[in-house]
């Protein structure tokens, strides 16, 4: 046990954090997400169980959000003509706020195909059991 580390951290999604260099991604993953085949490249920890925005808010009291490119955070975009709301992006709105002096300034959305491109990309895809759609989101890594 180690104090002032949140609980739902797992040793294995520590380690991978603190393995990130500047610059690099980390992938939170709503449950519908394709977390095996898009991060087949990358490092894929299960999270079953727990929520993106949980996870969002443990994994920010320790990643610093990359201050050098506009937009560190990455929500996938509604595809066209889905009647699907999005109200955990509120939420993960308000948890940036509280992580980094920017807020909602700090976070794009990108097209869905376009999401998966750069999730493909990430160092490590955290696959969670999270049930709200479009609740995927890309974290980039700044410096202490």
């Amino acid at each position: 046990m180690l104090k002032g580390i949140p609980k739902i951290l797992s040793p294995e999604l520590l380690k991978t954090l603190c393995e990130m260099g500047h610059g690099d991604r980390i992938v939170i993953a709503d449950g519908n997400f394709p977390a095996e085949s898009v991060g087949k490249n990358a490092k894929v920890i299960r999270c079953d169980g727990h929520g993106c925005a949980e996870l969002l808010e443990a994994i920010l009291q320790l990643f610093p959000l990359d201050t050098y490119v506009e937009h560190p955070v990455a929500l996938m975009e509604v595809t066209a003509g889905d009647p699907v709301e999005t109200p955990i992006w509120e939420t993960y709105r308000k948890i940036i706020d509280r992580n980094d002096r920017r807020g909602k300034a700090a976070i794009q959305t990108i097209e869905r195909f376009r999401f998966y491109e750069e999730a493909g990309k990430a160092y490590a895809v955290v696959a969670t059991g999270e049930g709200a759609l479009y609740a995927n989101i890309i974290l980039q890594k700044g410096v202490i």
